[in-house]
């Protein structure tokens, strides 16, 4: 049995065939309720449809896409990665420090980052693979190690110009402004460049994992390990090759929060790590794929930004905001998952 007889697990390919009411509601969810969202959002303020607000929504969720493509990488394993936000945010600061206290420029800061995240995605990959520990014990225990160790060099403050140190030295450097313009320009004035990057990495990601011989090695490790190494494929490099992807990007949307905040916010990550699973599971919705997708996610990611802009506009209380994303994610994952499956 050869490596190439390998493939992705059956259960997210549309059939062929007239397609039934039944399975087109199932296959088309989350458009349905995306569509939704807008028209009602469009209606209640009109403001909402414009195009600044739209890029400015598109712009809010490219960190979470970008992270949530990582965590998909790791969930198409068999996997999940639980320190993508800690990543991010001492990723955040980790920029920061490296312009206002070192005094590098963002030619050297990024590369640094980056290789930072690569770094941790190696860790996490030798918990799992060499030592055996269960995947979300490993990345949950990173979390936990990053979220503390971020404080540590600047005594929990945050990051900006004239930072005093703890022993007591001030920081002389500041943030580079071509680092800046990674989170605060745009193409044409138009298009955010986050958001370019975002669909940069979605693009890239979705080729890789859905054609490319790779792709179909890492679906068929989540689906089937076993199987897998038996038809030769090295599992360990695969799930290295995931959590490093997925710490890179995990750094990358840290760099992209740090260069739109011009500092190191010590809050900067709180809530990224949430946003990104939600946008990941969300896209197991997308064309009724039930299973990991970097296409999916990045829907998934613009379906809560529109929500969310959506509720802000219309000013809903901010205490009610992840009461209405969860029931909406609800519904989504509802209708995918329980709509035909008693002709199953």
């Amino acid at each position: 049995m050869s490596e190439d007889t390998v493939d992705i697990p059956e259960q997210g390919k549309p059939g062929g065939g007239t397609m039934s009411p039944q399975e087109f509601v199932r296959r088309g969810a989350v458009f349905l309720l995306l569509f939704a969202l807008v028209v009602v959002f469009s209606f209640a303020q009109p403001a909402f449809i414009n195009i600044n607000n739209l890029m400015s929504i598109l712009q809010a969720v490219s960190v979470v896409a970008i992270i949530g493509a990582g965590v998909t990488v790791t969930l198409a394993i068999g996997g999940f990665d639980l320190s993508v936000g800690a990543v991010a945010a001492s990723s955040v600061m980790a920029a920061s420090y490296a312009m206002i206290v070192l005094d590098l420029d963002a030619y050297q800061t990024v590369p640094l980052v980056l290789a930072f995240g690569a770094i941790v995605g190696l860790a996490n990959a030798v918990l799992i693979v060499r030592l055996k520990v269960p995947d979300l014990l490993a990345t949950l225990a990173t979390m936990f190690l990053l979220t503390g160790l971020q404080l540590i060099p600047t005594a929990g403050r945050s990051i900006s110009a004239g930072l005093i140190l703890p022993d007591g030295m001030v920081a002389i450097g500041k943030v580079d402004p071509a680092f800046l313009t990674i989170g605060r320009s745009s193409l044409l004035g138009v298009i955010p460049f986050p958001v370019i990057l975002m669909l940069l990495v979605a693009f890239v990601l979705h080729v890789l994992t859905e054609r490319t011989r790779i792709g179909r090695l890492l679906y068929a490790t989540g689906g089937n390990e076993a199987a897998t190494r038996l038809a030769g494929a090295n599992i360990g490099r695969l799930k290295t090759f995931a959590y490093v992807l997925s710490g890179v990007l995990a750094s990358l949307g840290g760099i992209i929060v740090a260069a739109r905040v011009g500092r190191g916010d010590v809050s900067s990550g709180a809530s990224l790590l949430m946003d990104s699973v939600a946008a990941s599971l969300i896209g197991f919705a997308v064309l009724g794929l039930r299973r990991p997708n970097v296409l999916g996610t990045t829907i998934g990611a613009v379906f809560v930004g529109v929500l969310l802009n959506g509720l802000t506009m219309l000013n809903a209380p901010y205490y009610t905001q992840d009461f209405i994303k969860g029931a909406v994610l609800v519904g989504a994952l509802a209708l995918t998952y329980g709509i035909g499956r008693g002709k199953a």
